[in-house]
């Protein structure tokens, strides 16, 4: 029988304990999966209209409480409070596009001789939910929200260090209406509690976020049982700049693109990739905009960029930026707080450390390239495939490089990677599977085969 034991939550800007929550482990995870099935059964019968009207309460419960989400966020995971309220209107969002899905959850009549012959779509089960501690609110909705809509159990389990927003958004869903034990968080050692969740046998599929060496070893155990998974991994995803870009544009918008909660976000655009003949310029572009950054509280309105989210955290970043690397330094605090300043490092070797692992920290590298095939090599000449932005003014261009490029979701122009309705998933090992998007729901259900005999 495993042993009690308590997560101590700290507020990163500050070091101090904010809350202490009891951690669940393995007993705790089998009656809360031997409670979900029960209140599945009862979801997954319920009509279509009803389900969806429960989503858009539970959707509307936090609308109505997205400050008070919002500031959570912030102490528990040290984001800028505008990031934290978009955070948790994505929450709500997301609440309410896949509502709206659950009577669109349709099969198909496929034309065969001597019959009719249906696919239905069937909800899984039980779904685990093993959310991470870089954006704890949003990422646990991509897999809650579609898995609930498709007449699923969810238990979710959050991060060690963030677990107190997904608390509350399990109170909110019980004010809201949810059926008792539909939507349970289980705050706990990913060892403990996660491992539990992973191995159980009444656990149909679990969607795991996090790094890619603790998605291999989820995927390892899941093939024990032909568990389904979704796994979104790492990324270092590049940010292309070719020569005829609008380099004023394309310079001002590189900051955020991996300074973004603290860098801590597997789509960063942490290698910027530079045309040779402006290559210089953009550098001279880009230092001012790094070092005008603004770090500090994050619960300031005028707070660009917090800290990271712990020492651990704070300490591997440091590894990868001795003090002697040429580059651009913005500034953070000293004193409590695990703070880091925006860094971008020049003259590297493409094949540095910095170059081409994940840094998960608001640090970037910028490379130069002479062409478009160069560009594609060195965007392509890592082991993740998640995310990344093309800059360029021509249209052809454009397309052949998106083609080109190994990665799941690319943006021209722009660094945007992830919308609730569109498709979100990396290639290689920066995961399996799509979240988000018109087909979430279906990822959630099993098909189920009809063939109706008409012939005598």
């Amino acid at each position: 029988m495993s042993q009690p034991y308590e997560l101590d939550v700290l507020n990163p800007a500050t070091e101090e304990v904010i809350a202490t929550v009891p951690g669940a482990v393995a007993q705790d995870v089998d009656a809360a999966v031997a409670r979900a099935a029960r209140a599945q059964r009862t979801w997954a019968a319920a009509s279509p209209a009803d389900r969806a009207r429960h989503l858009r309460r539970f959707a509307a419960a936090v609308d109505a409480h997205v400050e008070e989400l919002a500031q959570l966020e912030v102490r528990e995971a040290g984001h800028t409070i505008g990031n934290a309220r978009w955070e948790a209107g994505n929450v709500r969002d997301l609440l309410d596009y896949s509502a709206g899905g659950v009577e669109r959850l349709t099969g198909r009549q496929i034309p065969v001789p001597g019959g009719i012959d249906l696919t239905i779509l069937e909800p899984l089960g039980v779904v685990g939910v093993i959310a991470p501690w870089n954006f704890p609110m949003p990422i646990a909705a991509w897999g809650t929200a579609p898995a609930l809509a498709a007449g699923n159990a969810v238990i979710l389990k959050p991060a060690e260090t963030t677990p107190l927003t997904a608390l509350r958004l399990a109170e909110l869903a019980l004010e809201a209406g949810l059926p008792e034990d539909l939507f349970q968080v289980l705050p706990g050692r990913g060892d403990v509690a996660g491992d539990a969740l992973v191995r159980h046998p009444g656990v149909a599929k679990i969607v795991f976020t996090g790094s890619t060496r603790i998605g291999k070893q989820i995927m390892s155990t899941c093939a024990d049982r032909v568990k389904r998974v979704t796994l979104e991994l790492g990324g270092k995803s590049p940010n292309i700049v070719f020569a005829d870009a609008d380099l004023e544009t394309a310079a001002a918008a590189a900051p955020m693109s991996f300074l973004d909660n603290s860098g801590q976000d597997c789509c960063a655009r942490t290698r910027i990739l530079v045309q040779a003949p402006v290559y210089e310029r953009f550098v001279e572009l880009l230092a001012p905009a790094v070092e005008s950054v603004v770090v500090g509280d994050p619960a300031d309105e005028n707070t660009q960029m917090g800290p990271l989210i712990s020492k651990t955290q704070l300490e591997k970043v440091r590894s990868y930026v001795p003090g002697d690397l040429p580059g651009i330094r913005g500034t953070a605090p000293t004193g409590p707080g695990f703070w880091f300043p925006p860094t971008v490092l020049t003259g590297l070797e493409p094949q540095a450390p910095a170059a081409v692992e994940e840094v998960f920290g608001p640090v970037a590298v910028v490379l130069p390239f002479d062409d478009e095939d160069d560009a594609v090599r060195l965007a392509n000449a890592t082991d993740y495939g998640l995310s990344g932005s093309i800059w360029t003014r021509d249209v052809g261009r454009a397309l052949r490089v998106s083609g080109a490029v190994a990665a799941g979701n690319l943006s021209v122009n722009s660094h945007s990677s992830v919308r609730y309705w569109t498709p979100f998933g990396g290639y290689r090992q920066s995961g399996l599977g799509r979240e988000l998007g018109p087909d979430a729901l279906t990822a959630f259900t099993e098909t189920k085969n009809v063939f109706i005999a008409t012939e005598a």
